[in-house]
């Protein structure tokens, strides 16, 4: 068998794998709850272990997957490992309770402990955010498993002396010693199937804050409800609330969040004004446009993009609350989000902003000065949601259609050729697991952003239906074969998706809107030691995200 035809057939077995994991977290979800860990999860599991992720590095493998623990558990609330009960709700008024939010550090979702057994999670960013909870759950009680086994000895009766002496830790909140501390680490070892320094290691990454024994606590809890679905049949569950079941697909939160925007830019008078979407961070285009105004003092001690990169450092924050007290007074108006999409906005009046001083060119013979709107970053399929509602016209006592002259995009993305840091401009856009694919024609060019220090490249981009989904084969599959993708990411087809039936179906806006599409590459998944669960871009993402956000803007301003 040739080595082409093997990696094409991996290939083929790891989209049909993603394909009958969503199929089967759909059917789930329509079901209403399930046991991961029970014959009603076992799609899901045996779908996860053929796929073999790359952000899950080792979970065919009998020892503990670490690096895709520390990514996994940073994308869910604390405490979740000692929960036997998951529930996934609509927002249904917790916050108007005594419960307090868990807002996961790389995720912005409201989760509350409701007692020492369940965690509710609340489902405000549509299907994508369901399916990436679901995934990263069904890792995390696969590697528990992993645990059990290693520490259930005599045919389940007991436990090992390294389990025991971990459990007495936990259980009694042993404050302990340097030396005991690396006892427990070695015993550590022997449960997780690892060497000493990899477990030291995520003993300091999970050290940080207010709990420095967090690791020990959570692979404690992992292994202890795995024995207890072992030995005492209490099965974990996830359910899956009437009123989310309800809500899902029907753009509840979304359309919320589009008549506040279309509200504040009427009661502005800026409704009728020629209007530009951005969806970026909430920094690069309020850097770009007022930092500088902001901070003449520093913008003369640090040309070019340096500016952006010391307002980028941790420390700062009082720099950042200058320019953004600067900016609220010359033509920006900040939206909180509070409708449950977890997207804030920015709506910007260029009349106000000082353009002249800006280094790039600009057409200062427009009447008219165009309106920016930025939205933060949407998720998956939340980026049809929010784009479709946006751009539809205001109804209040007359139809307002928006004059929308320009949609861009601009984010992260993982690349195929090239690596972190470098910039990828997209021709097309395919949807991963179906035929749909949507060519643009798209405004920036590879040209306009070479000249910047990094690696440029265009082509086509898939995106994906989870990023923590995508292995190698599958992935040169994609890059080696006549689609010749250059990178993948969870929402341009979304986004593409609904410009064009605004646009060239609905009428909604005109036939003529620009697009822009510009991504940074935060990680490379063909490479290792370069995938997403190696830790974040740092300053090396400054250039590209400053590079691509003037590009944009000097367009919007031309």
């Amino acid at each position: 068998m040739s080595k082409i035809f093997k990696e094409r057939t991996r290939a083929q077995e790891s989209t049909n794998a993603i394909e009958r994991l969503y199929i089967s977290m759909r059917h789930l979800f329509s079901r209403g709850f399930y046991k991961p860990m029970g014959i009603s999860g076992e799609t899901l599991r045996k779908s996860l272990l053929l796929l073999r992720p790359e952000i899950y590095g080792s979970i065919a493998e009998e020892k503990t997957e670490l690096n895709g623990l520390t990514y996994v558990i940073e994308r869910l609330p604390e405490g979740i490992e000692e929960c036997q009960f998951i529930n996934l709700t609509a927002d249904e008024g917790y916050r108007n309770s005594h419960f307090k939010a868990i807002v996961p550090p790389k995720r912005r979702r409201n989760c509350y402990r409701i007692d020492k057994d369940q965690m509710n999670i609340e489902i405000t960013r549509g299907r994508s955010d369901i399916y990436d909870i679901l995934t990263h759950l069904t890792f995390l009680f696969i590697e528990s498993h992993k645990i059990k086994e290693r520490v259930l000895i005599s045919d389940g009766k007991k436990t090992t002396r390294e389990w025991q002496n971990l459990e007495e830790v936990v259980i009694h909140n042993k404050t302990i010693s340097d030396e005991e501390r690396d006892v427990l680490i070695v015993h550590l070892g022997s449960i997780l199937g690892r060497t000493y320094d990899e477990v030291y290691q995520s003993y300091i990454t999970f050290s940080k804050g207010h709990n420095p024994y967090r690791f020990f606590h959570l692979i404690y809890w992992l292994g202890k409800l795995a024995i207890n679905e072992e030995l005492h049949d209490k099965k974990r569950s996830i359910r899956f609330s009437s009123v989310l079941s309800e809500e899902i697909g029907r753009h509840f939160h979304g359309e919320k969040w589009a008549n506040d925007i279309k509200a504040t830019l009427l009661n502005n008078n800026l409704l009728h004004r020629p209007i530009h979407i951005i969806s970026a961070n909430m920094h690069s285009v309020l850097n770009t446009l007022y930092a500088k105004g902001a901070l003449p003092k520093e913008a003369k001690e640090n040309e070019g993009f340096e500016l952006y990169e010391l307002l980028s450092n941790v420390n700062s924050k009082p720099l950042q609350v200058a320019v953004k007290n600067y900016a609220s007074e010359n033509g920006l108006i900040y939206l909180k989000d509070k409708s449950g999409t977890n997207i804030n906005v920015q709506i910007i009046d260029t009349d106000k902003v000082d353009i002249q001083s800006l280094n790039f060119e600009i057409n200062t013979s427009s009447e008219e000065k165009p309106v920016i709107i930025v939205m933060d970053y949407a998720f998956g399929e939340q980026a049809y949601e929010t784009m479709d509602e946006l751009l539809k016209p205001y109804k209040g006592e007359e139809v307002i259609h928006l004059d929308v002259k320009s949609v861009s995009i601009m984010g992260k993305a993982g690349i195929l050729e090239g690596g972190k840091g470098d910039i990828m401009i997209p021709t097309s856009h395919i949807f991963e697991g179906t035929a749909d694919n949507y060519p643009f024609k798209n405004e920036l060019q590879k040209e306009d952003l070479e000249g910047f220090g990094v690696e440029v490249f265009d082509g086509a981009m898939v995106t994906v239906l989870g990023t923590s989904l995508q292995n190698k084969d599958l992935l040169k599959f994609f890059h080696d074969s006549t689609w010749d993708v250059i990178g993948l990411e969870m929402e341009g087809a979304h986004y593409q998706k609904a410009i064009q039936s605004a646009s060239k179906i609905r009428g909604n806006i005109s036939e003529d809107v620009k697009v822009l599409y510009g991504y940074y590459a935060s990680d490379n998944p063909l490479e290792t030691g370069a995938t997403l669960a190696s830790g974040g871009l740092g300053m090396s993402g400054v250039t590209p995200t400053y590079a691509i956000t003037q590009k944009i803007l000097e367009q919007i301003l031309k």
